[in-house]
């Protein structure tokens, strides 16, 4: 499979949260992880599962990824999104 290569800038803290993952075994390496993150949320968004659905889902992601940035890390946090 050919794959396209890609640069991005990613904060301090969010590189160390991946490092302890990949360290844990859970992932190969950083570029596992950051593939598989983007398969979930491309899945989690054909599947609709925005938490509400009344609202821009555009909108919301753009707050998501702000508070992301802005807040401490929680990763249970995040792996629960959207679920009941």
């Amino acid at each position: 499979m050919v794959m396209d290569t890609m640069q991005i800038r990613i904060n301090e803290q969010l590189v160390k949260e991946m490092d302890k993952i990949v360290k844990s075994g859970f992932y190969a390496n950083r570029a596992d992880l950051i593939r598989d993150a983007v398969r979930r949320f491309i899945w989690d968004r054909e599947v609709g599962r925005i938490k509400n659905n009344q609202k821009d889902s555009v909108k919301e992601i753009k707050e998501l990824r702000k508070k992301l940035s802005n807040d401490p890390i929680n990763l249970e946090e995040i792996n629960n999104f959207g679920k009941l």
